[in-house]
């Protein structure tokens, strides 16, 4: 048996992208999601997540996109005080302040944890805590906060995962009806698996906040519609 977890990113983006994860937990197989700390609609999400005990909920770190939360960390923003875009982390990666990234992202950690829901792991936007130069400040926080991270990376060894396997490849043209019939359980038996997911009901703001747009409708139609393998058990 493979214990799955079907996460959807982004919760707090919007109000479209979290009544879209909402309506694929409580219709579909979405049993986990993972919430931005610096978005629009935040606290409606964090609303949301009260009165939907069952789903999981992790936090989603932000680094390359919207504002941070600490008006004091100059190595990670732009003229406009907005984050730095994700290219220009990805060629400079050692430019980042760890110490202003430490404060930060318990910021937004500690802001999660401030709200009265317990935080299940992490991950992060654009996958940014799987750049090498930026582990140590992750390891540093998984550990302090007892969370296991996103499997993000192959130098992720000693520190825990929250699951054995992870898989990004449910997102823009692999999003296919058949996906999830199509998973080889034989690699997988014994194991633990996480799928990253990105569903949502479109709005203004997810519409002008981000180029993935229309393949989150189809994701939703799929996670809502998919009967998994029965190989596959949702992590309770």
């Amino acid at each position: 048996m493979i214990d799955l977890l079907v996460n959807a990113d982004d919760f707090g983006f919007s109000r479209g992208v979290n009544h879209g994860i909402i309506d694929c937990h409580k219709y579909g197989i979405v049993n986990s999601t993972t919430i931005m700390m610096n978005a629009a609609a935040t606290q409606h999400a964090i609303e949301l997540a009260k009165n939907t005990p069952t789903l999981k909920v992790g936090i989603h770190l932000v680094l390359t996109w919207g504002k941070p939360l600490l008006s004091d960390v100059p190595s990670m923003v732009d003229e406009d005080g907005f984050f730095k875009k994700q290219s220009i982390l990805i060629e400079n990666p050692t430019e980042i302040s760890l110490h202003e990234l430490e404060r930060e992202w318990s910021a937004q950690i500690d802001l999660l944890l401030a709200t009265g829901l317990v935080p299940t792991h992490l991950d992060s936007h654009h996958h940014v805590h799987g750049i090498k130069a930026l582990y140590p400040i992750v390891k540093k926080l998984s550990d302090y906060y007892h969370l296991p991270v996103r499997k993000a990376a192959a130098h992720f060894e000693d520190i825990e995962t929250v699951s054995d396997i992870f898989m990004d490849d449910f997102y823009g043209e692999g999003v296919v009806a058949d996906y999830f019939d199509n998973l080889n359980s034989s690699k997988m038996d014994g194991k633990s698996l996480e799928i990253m997911t990105h569903p949502a009901y479109l709005d203004t703001v997810l519409l002008e906040g981000t180029s993935y747009t229309t393949a989150r409708l189809r994701e939703m139609d799929i996670l809502i519609n998919t009967q998994l393998p029965r190989d596959y058990i949702l992590r309770k």
